[in-house]
């Protein structure tokens, strides 16, 4: 059964090319320990709610955008293979390619997949 990362982050509008060029540089690093696909995107309709909503999940400013992003693997064992591996390889040390947004406001998880 595969396995979903998550992520959702506000990332200031201004670095849009910083934001995907920093994604096109991990991918190939997400593929290269198993990831089977890997999606990122730029929010363009995501509306504020009354209670809750993404913008208020990850603390966006008011200059920034929310971006939803996840890693499919072929399992869960995998995808804690990988991330073993990938927080021990320099490529993915932050000095290497700095995120363009304040990770401590990003939201992640993983997610068994649903049959369906």
């Amino acid at each position: 059964m595969s396995y979903v990362d998550g992520f959702v982050a506000a990332v200031p509008a201004a670095n849009r090319g910083a934001y995907a060029e920093h994604a096109r540089k991990m991918a190939p690093i997400f593929k290269e320990f198993g990831a089977t696909r890997i999606a990122e995107n730029w929010g363009d309709d995501v509306p504020h709610g009354k209670q809750t909503d993404f913008y208020r999940a990850v603390a966006a400013k008011e200059d920034e955008v929310v971006v939803f992003a996840w890693v499919e693997w072929p399992s869960k064992e995998a995808r804690d293979a990988a991330w073993q591996k990938m927080m021990e390889d320099p490529r993915m040390a932050p000095g290497a390619n700095p995120m363009p947004f304040d990770g401590a406001r990003m939201i992640y998880g993983g997610f068994a997949a649903i049959d369906l």
